[in-house]
């Protein structure tokens, strides 16, 4: 008997001002962009997907590799690809939003630095091609409902522990219940490790962001000041706030 494929959602955009904002079937907002700087980072969410900047010295960004688990609205992708020069791979499952973020969200075309992967996530994470490559793996992976992530066991963030550099780091976006979040950050510990996991506080939408490392870091409030500093002068990110709603799980 044949396997059905599953039904992926439309897409859509919808634009407010200045705003243009990405939808799957529903009203729920996938991801923003600037229509006068499509390559700045609009949600405070997905700014705060940046914060591994804060554990890496500033000079070596460009030398290093982000991958994107789901594009959204290609914020991150972009951000990485042209505003941090960095080799950038991002894995999406549903095609339409590829064409959607080349088409309305100015999401470049492949190059030698960059690649869009059409694939599912989990597989990519299992899989050896990546291992101990990824210096920044953002994961950003909800369904059209936005309801809890499609992916979120522990097996499924030890894969990603595993696709990272010895001084990588994950970057991972939570949504949903308090109670979801308490469930996700456990498994999120028990793959990482005690002293490797750091969370900030919730938007005011309800996104967490939870970071991640390879091996445990503890730097020093200097350093991460001075780290802070340059990020935000160096490239526009509020990163002197994210020390105030940023601290590493015990």
């Amino acid at each position: 008997m044949k396997q059905t494929e599953p039904v992926l959602p439309e897409v859509n955009f919808s634009d407010h001002g200045d705003i243009r904002y990405l939808h799957l079937s529903t009203e729920w907002v996938q991801g923003a962009m600037w229509l006068d700087k499509p390559f700045e980072i609009q949600l405070e969410y997905v700014q705060r997907m940046m914060a591994w900047l804060l554990f890496v010295d500033p000079a070596t960004v460009p030398t290093r590799h982000a991958m994107q688990l789901g594009l959204g609205s290609g914020a991150l992708t972009k951000f990485c690809y042209k505003k941090l020069r960095m080799k950038t791979t991002a894995i999406e499952l549903n095609p339409q939003v590829v064409a959607a973020c080349r088409l309305w969200f100015k999401l470049p075309a492949d190059d030698t630095r960059l690649s869009v992967v059409l694939g599912d996530a989990a597989e990519v994470a299992a899989h050896s091609h990546w291992r101990g490559a990824v210096d920044a793996l953002q994961v950003d992976l909800y369904d059209h409902e936005a309801a809890a992530p499609v992916l979120d066991s522990t097996a499924f963030y030890s894969d990603c522990r595993r696709l990272l550099t010895e001084d990588g780091c994950m970057t991972v976006n939570l949504f949903g219940r308090s109670s979801s979040f308490a469930e996700s950050l456990e498994k999120i510990t028990a793959a990482f490790g005690a002293g490797c996991v750091w969370a900030f506080r919730p938007t005011r939408e309800g996104n967490t962001i939870v970071l991640a490392l390879r091996q445990p870091q503890r730097p020093d409030r200097a350093t991460l000041a001075q780290r802070a500093e340059t990020i935000e002068t160096r490239w526009g990110l509020p990163a002197r706030k994210w020390l105030r709603v940023f601290k590493p799980i015990e």
